[in-house]
């Protein structure tokens, strides 16, 4: 389509459109330069069939007269342009209603995207829910390409030499078999089935069998094919294949929306330009408007529009804040918009370039709960319907509710769209009667404590409010502190409906000072749909080293990639047209790419790019920034090349608005707010009212026909010369507030340490070296008590849950009185708290001010990927004491007087233990780098925690932890006395026991004997096996840790995981048992094996589930050069409502597995089979056990094979009359075809060409089997959560799953 000149478009009406998920909103340039704004229900079927072309009609018929032509159609004659985001693709994904798809994978790879990366999505459910697949039928291709690797490759064969992506050589192990293609997919298209996506490995760089079974699926009449390679040109199968899934899914869907779009106007809007948002910020014709780029399409106009014009009102970097009525949606702006290419929405990760937007809570319709004395707001949302309470639909009280019973929303000037025939105001009367319901139930709950105070209903709704504001200021602080940036030094840009009345409060939160509101803050997406440029990108893998000699490639292929951007945009009438080089770099043997545009300014001269610029400086300083250093002597590795092309926007400059005489408007009226400090009669502006350089001083609401702008106490508003807000925010440095327990404070304190031990994490994981911290997030970060009590845990690792507060109260026993400011601790002994020997905990006493003594300890615990030991790795199978294991350390000063022991910790690390073939660490410099990681991690909680007692002060702060362990201790022992007195009515007794046996036969026992009245419980364990002869024993921390994780899972809803969660119990362990081993001991396998055994009992004693697969399935593979490590996850237990998931991790792991691309191109393997067992592994009952996995690896080369497995001899137990799940089994057929059974534990040098197979235990059956069993399904309908997405949130996931 040929863009029309822009002063033809300037004597039009032009049209931005945000069609959102409950609201469109439309904003209309008309030729004599004035604008208009329209919000309508996104859904309104009995007045109109599409929601953004009944806005233009209406907008055409008030300004012309005329809006239809005698057909009917909507008349375009008057159209400049239309430019729209929607919501279509991401609702049909979370709903799942796209289009049935067809998938063709390798064979062996069936369930390869229903297994995904094998983490369960929430670790605490044990009713795991995986998202649904997107495809409907599955093609297994017997093709397959791998990569050459010819320097260790030493199988011998004559498969076909491809070349690939960079001159990339790939061997074709098995061809393109046409006939069996064409069959199969002829029985698919027959299924009525048209859409197809085709994701073979390594189609990336060598797509030769995606292309030649694309044309044959062309040939049988697919309507929509996508290849892989086509849909996203990146390494990493898995999210490719759920790229390449989503555009076969999402984009037959999208196309019809559009067909339909189209319909409605005259000659389907021929001759008016009609873009389309995609979710990299850029717009694109609605032709190319495909559906894995729309996800973000409607999130994405907020961005541009904050980013275009809150830059004009300060220098400093902004953080958009998006609050809707569904969702909250953060991100930043610092010049440049912030990309990300791989992100997960709904369950279905997506590569595809993408504004990182970051989906941080569920908005005004977040629910509000009071849970054991803790006010929670989220993460269940009410939705657009019912929605909140008061709109007069039975729904449930939420942060909206909140608002209107303080005052901060004003029923005359909301519409009257509410109730059930949707024309009433909102229902004031209604949400004041739920508050009144639930101030009964508070104040009869603070009779029983400490805090007699009686809540009034607005001190309660001020309580949620401020429980709400710190929920979201967590992940805002998250979103800034990982890159090593202050929060405070940014602008809050506030949009959406509901962020006005939040902005001042979480800006004074954050310590940023100024809020930024444009005048079309309530419609901002839309307007950012009008100022966005439309983009063509390209882009393509590459694979090769940043250095001299390859420049000359990547400048040829990113001029080939710039003409096709140009050619493209040109074509579409753009003359002002910006290029913007982009390449993806990461050092060699990390997984960390950064994308790196070239350096605006180069202080080197080392530009390998002449022509483009400096990639190389970006990639130092962003790494440097991101992850406090950069790495020496180690090469550079491009893994694609990316040009992103702009034809620049040309929409008119906004027109100044009038300028007032008086700095002080006038009220439109005044109404009673209420603040901490009381209610306050407060002012009422409409901001169609106010003129430039007006100033407003809070409190007081500012309302518009979009949004209500709350200034509280303390703030000042200012109104621009275009009519935005600009809002000054005092800051405060202390805050008022008395040791006394304040239900209100408790859940703010609670949020404050999780948020302090979350950004020890960041910076742990920012400057620390290794891949097992910085890559895999192996690690945890605490805060304790002066005690040793732990406060807060983050992240919540099963195997760490807990553990740590052992260490930390060992080393008060050991040290007491001697500590002194500046001592650092190192330990990782099983007797002294430690989990496994890889596992070293670093502790920093927290002195503050005049103290003698600690006043916190703030600790961090990494898994070292090598500490010496008889094995590399540190984690041999066959180990039979802890010497065999590694270096151990009980309480060695690490730091001592602020002075680091370097000396004498590589001493310690390089000295052998003694154990006959044990050598010192293979690794010294990366695991100097890790602790000196971890103390720069406890510094930063030691400043967090003196930050926070500077505020409150010691005894406030001292209090509230005290406050919050003893609320952890109230939710478990309420959730105890529910379980006593279901017990008591199914078995007569409150005395639970249950016995599980490891495979060598060594029982783990548990008597539970609960006290109904006072809700505590005597967990013991005495009658368990002796220490055993081999590394299977668990040190006392294991089984605390397990316990912390049954009980969480149990009480089913977020509590503080401290010190408070054990305090109801008395565990009794016997001593020298293979739960409290000797100091001696091995117990490598005790924290990876037997801590799924112990969780595996409690469940059982606690009748609450049947048995998941119970095992980590521990591989370790490698040689003298390098070393692999993988577990394998099975199948999880049915419960009582609930069938079990087939491949998922379970319990007290979450790791995710290695891409089978990257393990293909890094190591001398070559992954045959993974997909889920086809044996019925598991349980049968009224509901059914998951299924275990097959996996199955071809060695290219000799290698030692290690295999540490659990549940080979003993199944999964079913519960209540459901059947056991399966066994698991360990093969090893050799290249002359003999299978050998290698067992549970096994260390062998495995031979070029032998093929390791396996199976993983499947998850045990609930009830016994009916003749519906299989059409049983979880009937507990949860309420509606909001659905999270972003950097943060990926982080998170990616910690919960290391």
């Amino acid at each position: 389509m040929v863009k029309q000149a822009a002063n033809e478009k300037s004597k039009k009406f032009n049209f931005a459109i945000d069609r959102g998920g409950t609201f469109t909103d439309i904003i209309c340039m008309c030729p004599d330069g004035k604008v208009k704004t329209l919000k309508l229900l996104s859904e309104d079927p009995a007045r109109y069939s599409d929601a953004p072309r009944e806005g233009i009609r209406r907008i055409l018929k008030e300004e012309t007269g005329c809006d239809t032509t005698a057909s009917g159609l909507v008349d375009t004659s008057s159209i400049g342009w239309v430019r729209m985001g929607t919501t279509v693709a991401t609702n049909a994904l979370l709903e799942r209603k796209g289009d049935p798809v067809a998938l063709v994978v390798n064979k062996g790879f069936k369930d390869l995207l229903y297994i995904g990366n094998q983490a369960r999505p929430k670790i605490f459910e044990l009713n795991i829910r995986k998202p649904s697949n997107l495809y409907k039928v599955v093609v297994e291709v017997d093709c397959r390409i791998v990569p050459e690797q010819q320097e260790r490759c030493q199988l011998k064969n004559k498969w076909k030499v491809l070349t690939g992506a960079a001159g990339a050589k790939y061997l074709e192990k098995n061809s393109v078999d046409e006939t069996a293609i064409r069959t199969a997919l002829q029985q698919v298209r027959q299924q009525g089935i048209q859409s197809l996506a085709v994701v073979l490995a390594h189609s990336y760089a060598c797509p030769e069998h995606e292309l030649r079974i694309g044309e044959i699926a062309r040939d049988i009449g697919f309507t929509h094919i996508t290849l892989s390679h086509q849909a996203m040109p990146m390494c990493r199968l898995v999210a490719r294949g759920f790229t390449a899934c989503a555009e076969a899914y999402l984009t037959p869907h999208v196309k019809r929306y559009l067909e339909s779009f189209k319909s409605g106007f005259e000659n389907q809007l021929a001759g008016v330009d009609v873009l389309f948002m995609q979710s990299d910020g850029g717009l694109t014709q609605m032709d190319n408007f495909r559906g894995a780029r729309a996800v973000l399409s409607g999130p994405a106009g907020g961005v541009v529009g904050y980013a275009v014009t809150g830059a004009r009102e300060t220098d400093l970097p902004l953080i958009g804040f998006d609050m809707g009525g569904t969702s909250t949606d953060v991100s930043r702006f610092a010049g440049t918009y912030e990309h990300v290419i791989e992100s997960t929405t709904a369950g279905v990760t997506i590569q595809a370039p993408q504004l990182d937007i970051n989906t941080v809570a569920a908005g005004g319709g977040s629910r509000l709960f009071f849970r054991s004395g803790l006010f929670v707001v989220g993460p269940e949302s009410a939705g657009a319907h019912p929605g909140p309470t008061c709109y007069k639909k039975g729904g449930p009280l939420t942060v909206t509710d909140a608002n209107l019973v303080l005052g901060r929303i004003l029923p005359q000037y909301f519409p009257k769209i509410f109730g059930p025939k949707e024309n009433e105001p909102l229902d004031y009367l209604e949400t004041k009667r739920n508050f009144e319901k639930l101030q009964v139930t508070i104040n009869d709950y603070l009779a029983t404590t400490e805090e007699k105070n009686h809540m009034s209903i607005e001190s309660i709704a001020l309580g949620f409010i401020r429980v709400a504001n710190e929920a979201m200021c967590r992940p805002i602080r998250a979103l800034t502190q990982s890159r090593g940036l202050d929060t405070s030094r940014h602008v809050l840009a506030c949009f959406g409906g509901a962020g006005g009345q939040h902005a001042c409060s979480i800006a004074r939160e954050l310590g940023i000072s100024k809020v930024v509101v444009h005048k079309y803050a309530g419609i901002l997406s839309a307007y950012g749909m009008a100022l966005a440029d439309v983009v063509h990108e390209t882009q393509e893998p590459c694979g090769l080293v940043f250095n001299d000699e390859n420049a000359g490639i990547f400048e040829e292929r990113l001029n080939l990639l710039s003409e096709e951007c140009t050619s493209s945009l040109k074509q579409q009438g753009f003359q002002n047209i910006s290029l913007k080089p982009f390449l993806h770099l990461r050092y060699e043997g990390t997984d960390c790419a950064l994308i790196c545009s070239p350096a605006s300014s180069s202080k080197t001269d080392n530009i390998l790019l002449k022509t483009y610029g400096d990639f190389y400086t970006t990639f130092l300083e962003r790494y440097r920034s991101e992850f406090g250093f950069v790495l020496q002597n180690r090469s550079i590795i491009v893994d694609d090349i990316r040009v992103r092309g702009l034809g620049i926007n040309d929409t008119p400059p906004e027109l100044p608005i009038g300028v007032a005489d008086n700095k002080t408007p006038q009220p439109e009226t005044y109404t009673q707010i209420y603040f901490d400090m009381g209610v306050f009669n407060s002012p009422v502006y409409l901001t169609k009212d106010l003129l430039a350089n007006h100033v407003i001083n809070g409190p007081a609401i500012l309302i518009d026909q979009l949004s209500t702008i709350l200034v509280e106490p303390n703030c000042t508003a200012e109104i621009t010369g275009l009519g935005d807000i600009v809002i000054n925010v005092t800051t405060s440095g202390t805050t008022i507030v008395d040791d006394k327990l304040d239900a209100i404070q408790l859940s703010i304190f609670s949020h404050r340490f999780m948020s302090i031990a979350e950004q020890m994490g960041r910076v742990l994981q920012r400057t620390s070296i290794s891949t097992n911290i910085k890559e895999r997030l192996d690690f945890s970060c605490a805060l304790f008590g002066p005690d040793g009590g732990l406060v807060s845990n983050a992240p919540h690792i099963p195997v760490h849950l807990g553990a740590m507060q052992e260490t930390v109260q060992y080393q008060l026993k050991q040290r007491g009185e001697t500590l002194k400011n500046g001592d650092v601790i190192l330990s990782n002994h099983p007797q002294a708290g430690g989990s496994h020997l890889p596992d070293l905990t670093v502790i920093t006493p927290v002195f503050y001010q005049n103290e003698l003594k600690p006043v916190f300890f703030v600790a961090s615990r990494g898994h070292h990927a090598d500490i010496g030991g008889i094995t590399p790795g540190s984690m041999p199978p066959h180990s039979t004491s802890l010497s065999q294991e590694g270096a151990s350390f009980k309480s060695f000063l690490i730091v001592e007087s602020g002075i680091f022991q370097e000396e004498q910790v590589v001493e310690r690390f390089t000295t052998p233990t003694g154990a006959k073939g044990a050598t010192g660490t293979r690794n010294l410099s990366d695991n100097i780098s890790d602790l000196k990681a971890q103390i720069a991690a406890n510094q930063k909680g030691i400043q967090l925690v003196s930050e926070l007692i500077d505020s409150y002060g010691l005894h406030v702060v001292q209090s509230y932890m005290r406050y919050i362990q003893q609320n952890a201790e109230v939710a478990v022992r309420d959730m105890l006395k529910q379980i006593a007195k279901d017990t008591l009515q199914r078995t007569g007794t409150t005395v639970l026991k249950a016995v599980e046996c490891m495979d060598d036969g060594s029982p783990i026992k548990l008597c539970v004997t609960i006290d109904a009245e006072n809700g505590s419980a005597l967990c013991d364990f005495t009658g368990s096996g002796v220490e055993v002869w081999g590394n299977c024993n668990a040190p006392r921390a294991i089984t605390l840790s397990a316990l912390i994780y049954c009980l969480r899972c149990m009480v089913g809803y977020d509590v503080p995981l401290n010190q408070g969660c054990l305090a109801p119990i008395k565990i009794i362990i016997p001593k020298n048992s293979i739960l409290d081993p000797s100091e001696g001991a091995a117990v490598v396998g005790g924290n990876v094996l037997t801590s799924q055994r112990i969780v595996d009992t409690v469940l059982k004693a606690f009748n609450v589930c049947a048995a998941s697969q119970g095992c980590m399935n521990n591989i370790t593979i490698g040689d003298e050069m390098w070393g692999y490590y993988e577990t394998v996850a099975g199948g999880s237990g049915a419960g009582p409502t609930w069938n079990g998931v087939g491949g998922v991790h379970t319990h007290m792991t979450n790791t995710r597995i290695t891409d089978p691309e990257i393990l293909e191109s890094r190591y001398p393997i070559i992954l045959n089979r993974f997909c889920l067992r086809s044996d019925n592994s598991g349980g049968f009952g009224q509901f059914y056990g998951g299924e275990g996995i097959e996996r199955e690896l071809l060695f290219r080369k000799a290698v030692t094979l290690s295999v540490l497995t659990e549940r080979r001899t003993l199944q999964p137990y079913g519960l209540d009359g459901g059947s056991p799940g399966k066994c698991g089994l360990n093969l090893l057929q050799k290249s002359d075809g003999r299978i050998i059974s290698l067992g549970g534990k096994t260390c062998i040098d495995v031979e070029t060409g032998d093929i390791f197979s396996m199976k993983t235990p499947g998850g045990g059956g609930y009830g016994k089997a009916t003749s519906n069993s299989q059409a049983l399904i979880d009937k507990n309908t949860n309420a509606q959560q909001f659905t999270e997405r972003g950097t943060v949130y990926e982080y998170r996931q990616a910690q919960e799953s290391a």
